[in-house]
């Protein structure tokens, strides 16, 4: 494993990134610099799962294609022009072309293989050979923030499953979960701001100890008699704590099933968060050590019997969810691909319980809302709070909003450059860009904001097992709009774009696209701001309505879209 470490141009142990802060910059202009911050910060150790081997999260999301291609780009981003454009391809810098002063600073194009060789066969030879990179959603489009960047969308999940299933009260009851990385460490915190108690299954305890540090999770159980204990302990009390507990998913669930059917305590709700996506690098097999999986994750020779390993498991794994299914839990999968694997393995029922988005997120998708993020360049938490400031000034009604900022503030540990995400709408993100631009302008704020948002947004991405799953027009596989979004945030001078393949759910399974705008405090910024924040989420309630959602059709109309086909 070490001989094949020293021989990857994508490892250095000797690296400690940190992006640098402050209102000075060393690139051009700030858009430039607001580039080369974020690629930094997505690689900071307090925001990345790996990132001397650049993995910032799931998997192996990287954030260049090596070290050698990251250091050109930071090169490549000080010397840029205003009127340059810089382009990567699967995070390799390959051209600066002349562009014009409102085009993007950077174009991205991550991990995309035209659709019949687009699987992980293919994928992981091109990777081997060093001519390609997975990009995940962030971590190649430069806009990761750490686990908060997903907290907001699984508490929605949690609490609309609270009142569709609880009369919203999820006040002694507990949710069973697996994961506690990039992504999944989420999720107990989430549960927590929902109300309810949450077990969650790791089978690394340095990602444990990271959560319980960061304050994501408040406990880790001995055993799995003790996780029980401790939920019957919180839940009679009504308690919002989270638990983590030491194991395989995959072992772990088949015995809470068994237990459950013997008469033993039933979980209110069921997901996962594993990164299932990515057989190799993101699920242990049962009967494996991490030691093992590790090694195996090296060494090309033993990814056959890896990947068939893991996929075993996660067809056991999904089997459990099932059984809890059966029993009238409501079980959802969380985006990870998991019921496809399961099923190309043999459960041909996998898909019998569903995604999270078609279960609970899709309304607000159709009013445009999603995953809307910022980032305080500055490197000061005092921007962030004065953002917050701003927001709830600015949306007094909204009091879901007030209540997230709340909690956020209070819960939240900042990882890298502070940040804060929210989901806005359409006819809100803009109003919000142009406050925080006009922050900058009068010294509020002491250096630009970087606004961005995940590409599992309202518009912004493909994926038929997770965002686009049983869309009510049947396009759940059509991928025209994630290209439309990214063309439209082009040509409307966002700061940088990205249009990636296999986020989230694997290779062949999505497409997506990115968007980030700078508030540097100029009018040019403002003008650009006020096209690309009303664009970009507009085009999610266009796909919506043309989907045929009625509240889609509503929001456009009362937002002044102009869908020609929606009467």
């Amino acid at each position: 494993m070490t001989n094949n470490l020293q021989n990857d141009a994508r490892w250095d142990a000797s690296r400690v990134i940190h992006a640098p802060t402050g209102a000075e910059k060393v690139c051009k202009t700030w858009v430039a610099e607001a580039a080369y911050r974020m690629i930094q910060n997505n690689l900071d150790p307090a925001v990345a799962e790996n990132p001397k081997h650049l993995v910032v999260y799931g998997g192996i999301g990287r954030a260049a294609r090596n070290w050698e291609c990251f250091d050109q780009i930071l090169a490549s981003l000080k010397a840029l022009g205003e009127d340059e454009t810089l382009l990567i391809q699967s995070g390799k810098p390959v051209g600066v072309f002349k562009t014009h002063e409102d085009a993007p600073r950077v174009l991205i194009a991550n991990s995309n293989l035209v659709p019949k060789w687009a699987n992980w066969e293919h994928f992981n030879e091109l990777d081997r050979k060093g001519l390609f990179m997975y990009g995940q959603m962030t971590a190649g489009s430069w806009i990761y923030i750490g686990t908060q960047g997903i907290v907001q969308g699984t508490y929605e999940t949690f609490a609309e499953a609270g009142r569709q299933h609880f009369n919203g009260d999820w006040g002694g009851r507990w949710i069973l979960t697996a994961g506690l990385g990039g992504m999944g460490g989420a999720q107990p915190l989430a549960a927590s701001f929902a109300g309810a108690v949450s077990l969650n299954i790791e089978c690394q305890q340095s990602s444990i100890d990271f959560r319980l540090r960061t304050r994501y999770v408040d406990k880790q159980a001995k055993d799995l008699d003790d996780a029980l204990a401790l939920i019957k302990h919180h839940c009679d009390r009504k308690e919002a704590v989270s638990i983590a507990l030491l194991g395989n998913a995959a072992e772990i669930l088949p015995e809470l099933v068994q237990r459950a059917k013997a008469g033993g305590m039933k979980p209110d709700l069921v997901t996962d968060q594993t990164s299932a996506h990515d057989l190799i690098n993101g699920y242990l097999p049962i009967g494996w050590c991490v030691e093992q999986w590790k090694a195996a994750q090296h060494d090309a020779s033993q990814h056959a019997k890896l990947t068939a390993d893991a996929a075993q498991a996660c067809a056991v794994h999904v089997q459990a969810m099932l059984d809890f299914h059966a029993m009238g839990i409501p079980t959802v999968d969380y985006g990870n691909n998991i019921r496809q694997v399961a099923f190309d393995t043999g459960v041909k029922n996998a898909f019998d319980f569903p995604g999270f988005v078609p279960a609970y997120i899709r309304p607000l998708f159709c009013d445009g809302k999603g995953p809307f993020r910022w980032v305080a360049l500055s490197g000061d938490p005092e921007d962030i709070r004065k953002t917050d400031a701003k927001i709830k000034e600015l949306f007094p009604h909204n009091k879901g909003v007030h209540k997230w900022l709340d909690m956020a503030g209070e819960r939240i540990a900042f990882q890298g450059l502070p940040a804060r995400i929210c989901w806005l709408g359409l006819g809100e993100r803009h109003i919000a860009g142009l406050a925080f631009n006009e922050m900058v302008k009068n010294g509020e704020l002491k250096a630009p904001i970087v606004i961005g948002r995940d590409h599992l947004d309202t518009g912004s991405v493909s994926s038929p097992n997770r965002e686009t799953e049983g869309m009510k027009d049947g396009t759940d596989a059509v991928s025209d709009w994630p290209l439309l979004n990214a063309l439209l945030n082009t040509a409307g001078g966002a700061s940088w774009v990205s249009l990636h393949h296999g986020g989230g759910v694997g290779m062949g399974y999505s497409q997506h696209s990115g968007m980030v705008i700078v508030a540097d405090g100029t009018e040019a910024a403002a003008k650009r701001l006020a096209r690309v924040l009303v664009n970009d989420c507009g085009s999610g309630v266009m796909r919506h309505a043309d989907a045929g959602y009625e509240q889609a059709v509503a929001c456009a109309k009362r937002e002044g879209l102009n869908l020609p086909m929606i009467k």
